[in-house]
């Protein structure tokens, strides 16, 4: 069972997660409407990703007898000047991500409670990937600079992304 402040962490966490799948897609969005189609791609994984772990958290609560309460979820930005700004902003969201992942571990160790260290320690090392991956995707955009013909290649390999739910997930579901 949860302590009331371990389940209202979590419900502040679920939420945010469905904010980053919300802000995902919003990014998607926008790159469908300056035809990088590959970063729309990249983006729309994302924003499938972010639901399932949002989900993961949803089906969390509920097992641990916990009462799971969605509230607003805030408007993200629709514009951005280029990729790379798209791409810093994911870089920093995933770090926010990752405190907010922390948080939750040290709260679950402070409380000793083991189901719930047990349950976050996955996200603690998707979120090494996340940072990883958005970081990776930053330095290579910062790398060519205005090069056209470079964010052509960067959108044609974004553009190979799939969503695929981890093992992890499909026993759960």
């Amino acid at each position: 069972m949860l302590s009331q402040n371990m389940e209202e962490k979590l419900n502040e966490h679920t939420n945010a997660e469905f904010y980053s799948a919300h802000l995902y897609l919003s990014m998607s969005a926008y790159f469908k409407s300056v035809d990088l189609l590959g970063f729309a791609n990249w983006m729309q994984v994302q924003f499938e990703e972010e639901m399932s772990h949002a989900m993961r958290f949803f089906e969390f609560v509920d097992r641990m007898d916990g009462r799971v309460k969605l509230t607003a979820i805030p408007a993200p930005p629709v514009e951005w000047e280029n990729p790379i700004a798209v791409f810093e902003e994911t870089y920093k969201h995933e770090q926010t991500v990752s405190k907010s992942i922390h948080d939750l571990v040290s709260l679950a160790i402070q409380e000793n409670d083991h189901p719930t260290n047990n349950f976050l320690q996955w996200f603690v090392s998707e979120q090494v990937e996340e940072e990883s991956t958005a970081k990776t995707i930053l330095k290579k955009l910062r790398f060519i600079e205005d090069s056209k013909s470079g964010l052509l290649m960067i959108d044609q390999e974004l553009a190979g992304r799939v969503f695929a739910a981890s093992s992890d997930e499909s026993a759960s579901a």
